[in-house]
């Protein structure tokens, strides 16, 4: 992977990223403390890609804008959805306004996923918060027969989705792995949740056992057709990329770190990756957030 020189990558990024006055539209609360937040934003609607991320502005009372994965994506309604755990003050202060109420909204921000058409099984794994660009990325390739996608969702909280007992199949006998997402399986996409809580009609485990085991089971004998995309924690990710080296499949991580300006401007989002010249710093704003998790350090080894 290349560096990319900075004026070179602002340049790139100018005139694609939108702020807007975003009308909420919905802002439902679930359980384990998450919100699902529908804001009309038609200039990013139309333009935001699976992986790519928003900086909102969350009350008056915050200065600082804070980074959200776009889950959603309504092109032709002109609507982003978002969903988030309120962790800090910013979030707290997100999570109280309704509808009706308008925030600042600045996106699509960021290089999202680059899939490799050679690569056809794509095995897509979301963590928690970081179910968002999963769900993006499951959205936009449906009806797509070139790309065919599994999603594997985990969470340690009820999931925030509507659940139904899967009739696709995934080609692997996965135990307590009955259900999927309603809206996935409207969409023809299959679909697997995890949990280490033991929540009904998920695979016991984390959802990263759950890919080695389909790996294992449904992928052994065509790995060289298979590529993963994650978004997660950073333990969960150190996982999926270990997976996806130890059989030989490319893999995509998008990554989540703390922003201040968003754009590229203050350096403050920083990750160390290797590159042909050596290892150098990129922003994760940027220059990510998705990035090819063998060139992150910190996240697998190096490669040979």
């Amino acid at each position: 992977m290349a560096i990319e020189p900075r004026a070179s990558a602002e340049r790139r990024h100018r005139g694609t990223i939108h702020v807007e006055d975003a009308k909420i539209l919905e802002h439902t609360a679930y359980a384990g403390n998450q919100y699902v937040l529908r804001a009309a934003a038609p200039a990013a609607a139309a333009s935001a890609t699976p992986g790519s991320f928003a900086h909102l502005t969350c009350d008056p009372s915050v200065p600082m804008r804070r980074p959200l994965s776009i889950m959603r994506a309504a092109r032709s309604a002109g609507w982003l959805e978002f969903l988030y755990k309120p962790v800090g003050a910013g979030l707290a202060e997100l999570a109280r306004r309704r509808t009706g109420e308008t925030l600042s909204i600045m996106a699509p921000i960021g290089r999202g996923f680059a899939l490799d058409p050679a690569r056809p099984h794509v095995l897509a794994i979301g963590g928690g918060v970081g179910i968002p660009p999963m769900f993006f990325l499951a959205e936009e390739l449906r009806g797509r027969r070139e790309l065919a996608p599994i999603v594997l969702m985990g969470s340690e909280v009820p999931f925030p989705f509507e659940l139904a007992p899967s009739a696709l199949n995934v080609g692997a006998r996965i135990p307590g792995a009955s259900h999927a997402l309603r809206l996935l399986e409207d969409w023809g996409i299959p679909s697997r949740l995890a949990s280490n809580a033991a929540l009904p009609g998920a695979y016991r485990g984390s959802v990263t056992a759950l890919a080695e085991l389909l790996l294992r089971e449904r992928f052994a004998q065509t790995l060289d057709r298979v590529q993963v995309v994650a978004c997660g924690p950073e333990a969960m990710l150190r996982a999926a990329a270990r997976l996806a080296a130890d059989a030989g499949i490319p893999c995509q991580v998008a990554l989540e770190e703390f922003m201040a300006c968003g754009v590229g401007g203050c350096a403050g989002c920083t990750v160390r990756v290797r590159t042909p010249e050596g290892e150098a710093m990129q922003r994760v704003c940027v220059d990510g957030p998705v990035f090819d998790a063998a060139t992150v350090v910190g996240l697998s080894a190096a490669r040979p």
